[in-house]
């Protein structure tokens, strides 16, 4: 009987081994070798691409040490770089270069305008035909002072204007003041700087409103259109927002050419249909212009001949729907005149005057006559004052006008030369 018990202890040990011992002892090693082995390996291969596509990724970097130092460091401030690139892009759309629209240079400045008025300076021009008399001169005396009257005059400066400026040089012969060539040479420019320096507005276009608004009138071929595409470059590359007004409405070229110039400079040109009321496309530039918080409207008009007098009574028309459409307009009417025209533009420039009243002159075509007097005569005759002149082709060749330098290109010396009578 005890054999019996001794032999199911047995049996009953053997299956407890079996069953539990056995079992957790195949379990132990199975668990614990995968582990270290292939998936500690695998890891640092997969994320190798991102840890090197993405620096946020570093803590896997110490196995691939030749990546990940390296790259770490660089990309934070390239992309600070790049990340601070916007700003100066923002700061170079204000164009501040083009601002100055004169070179601040003085010399540079009157060389520029003794290049447009080279004609003047010719042989045959105005100041030639002066310096030919006056240079190499002993004595000043009185033939001599009608040969300039006779130089002035044909050099459309006027009667009124010669006389004023040969009086100031017999005055000064009296006096025994103008005993050389320097010292009338001197006496001209004193005297024509006078002319020239008229009370009231001088230099650019300012802002008197919101929108400021500038008329330019003066007859057909004076330059009106190409005036407004002119100042138009300028006003833009001065930051300023410009609307045009096609208000010359009796020709389709006058308003094809203004919107030629709007598509160039990237102005908005209000426009009606042909024949329509030039008041009208005017009311409604100032009204567009409002809209847009435009700077600035050019307004071109008709310029038919001087002699038909409904032309002046338009003119006044376009003045009050501008000041309808805003009060104080327009701020701003010059006359464009061709310089090329002389004399002959003067009974045209005074009809304008009565009719509207007239801020400025622009002579246009300054670079194209001989005759560069004609600056002076035409300011003395109208009592205005010069605001820009034309001496070229280009937008820039359209120059805000400053008595002093103009006079010193016009009757001053060349650099380096041998007074003011050498060319």
């Amino acid at each position: 009987m005890l054999a019996v018990y001794v032999l199911i202890a047995v049996i009953a040990v053997l299956v407890v081994y079996f069953l539990f011992l056995r079992k957790s002892g195949t379990e132990t090693p199975a668990v614990t070798p995968p582990p270290p082995g292939p998936q500690l390996e695998r890891k640092p291969a997969d994320s190798r691409a991102p840890a090197s596509a993405e620096p946020a990724k570093p803590g896997t970097a110490p196995s691939g040490t030749a990546t990940g130092p390296e790259p770490s460091p660089p990309p934070p401030p390239a992309r600070k770089g790049r990340e601070s690139a916007p700003p100066p892009r923002a700061a170079e759309v204000v164009p501040a270069a083009p601002a100055v629209q004169v070179p601040g240079d003085r010399e540079q400045l009157v060389e520029g305008m003794r290049r447009g008025l080279a004609k003047s300076r010719e042989t045959e021009g105005f100041f030639g035909r002066l310096r030919a008399l006056i240079s190499g001169k002993r004595e000043i005396d009185a033939t001599l002072v009608q040969e300039m009257e006779e130089v002035l005059l044909t050099s459309d400066v006027g009667v009124e204007t010669t006389a004023l400026l040969m009086d100031r040089v017999k005055q000064g012969l009296a006096r025994g003041e103008l005993s050389d060539a320097e010292k009338v040479w001197e006496a001209l420019r004193s005297e024509a700087l006078k002319i020239l320096e008229v009370d009231g507005r001088r230099g650019g276009i300012a802002l008197r409103g919101k929108p400021t608004v500038v008329l330019l009138v003066g007859v057909n071929g004076a330059g009106k259109t190409t005036t407004i595409g002119k100042l138009a470059t300028k006003l833009r590359a001065n930051g300023q927002h410009v609307v045009l007004a096609a208000g010359d409405t009796f020709r389709a070229a006058a308003v094809q050419q203004l919107v030629v110039w709007g598509e160039r400079v990237g102005c908005k040109v209000v426009k009606g249909k042909d024949g329509a009321d030039p008041g009208s496309v005017v009311f409604d530039a100032i009204k567009q212009a409002q809209d847009e918080g435009a700077d600035i409207v050019l307004a071109d008009t008709a310029g038919r001949l001087h002699t038909k007098t409904n032309l002046m009574t338009e003119m006044k028309k376009i003045a009050k729907t501008a000041e309808k459409a805003l009060p104080d307009a327009p701020h701003e009417i010059l006359l464009v005149m061709d310089a090329t025209t002389g004399q002959n533009a003067l009974a045209q420039a005074k009809e304008f005057k009565e009719a509207l009243p007239l801020t400025g002159i622009v002579l246009t075509k300054l670079d194209g006559t001989a005759k560069g007097g004609v600056v002076i005569g035409v300011a003395h005759a109208l009592s205005l004052p010069v605001r820009f002149v034309g001496l070229g082709e280009r937008a820039e060749d359209l120059r805000e006008f400053a008595a002093e330098p103009f006079v010193e290109a016009l009757l001053g010396r060349e650099a380096g030369g041998q007074g003011s009578a050498s060319n």
